[in-house]
């Protein structure tokens, strides 16, 4: 009995970032901030997280890859973007004096383990794409929470630096939608 072999029509060898071309802030930190740092850990890794956007644009991508190759080219490489995002407030969150883990501050204080059920995943690709859309119109107003409640302009300005690749993804998802015509 012959075996065939089955493969990917799509190549992400070229993959980049998806993400507006401007530096980042120096990651730095006026002073340790515990409390900072806890509010940081719900963007790195809560329900609302850039680990819950990684995730989930990975798992979209790799559902799309047969047959929307450029869609999940693009998904892609703003899962990379996101990976970025967690990499800079890892390192401000140990700066502030914080601890790295898969677990955010709850509202009661209590740690609160990540999972996949922060996932948004619908199967139709219509409904993928609107669902990222709104994970990053979350994200965006979370931040900007985050941002009136710390007091140290160097957390701040990453943090805005963030959202403008934020604003960006939903741009892209948006011009998706419209392009590829998926339902």
């Amino acid at each position: 009995m012959e075996r065939k072999i089955i493969e990917s029509g799509c190549c992400f060898t070229d993959i980049k970032p998806v993400m507006v071309e401007l530096p980042y802030p120096p990651i730095q930190v006026s002073e340790r901030n515990l409390s900072y740092a806890d509010l940081l850990s719900v963007d790195y890794c809560g329900a609302v997280s850039e680990l819950t956007a990684i995730a989930q644009y990975i798992n979209n991508e790799n559902r799309l890859a047969g047959d929307q190759c450029p869609m999940a080219k693009t998904l892609l490489g703003m899962a990379i973007c996101e990976m970025m995002h967690l990499q800079k407030l890892g390192e401000l969150i140990v700066l502030l004096g914080g601890n790295i883990g898969f677990s955010a501050s709850g509202r009661n204080g209590r740690p609160v383990m990540w999972s996949p059920s922060c996932l948004n995943i619908p199967s139709e690709c219509g409904k993928m794409l609107a669902a990222d859309m709104e994970a990053e119109k979350s994200t965006i107003s979370q931040y900007e929470m985050h941002i009136s409640w710390i007091k140290d302009e160097n957390v701040n300005a990453v943090l805005r630096r963030i959202i403008q690749d934020e604003e960006y993804h939903i741009m892209m998802l948006k011009m998706l939608m419209k392009e590829v015509g998926c339902s």
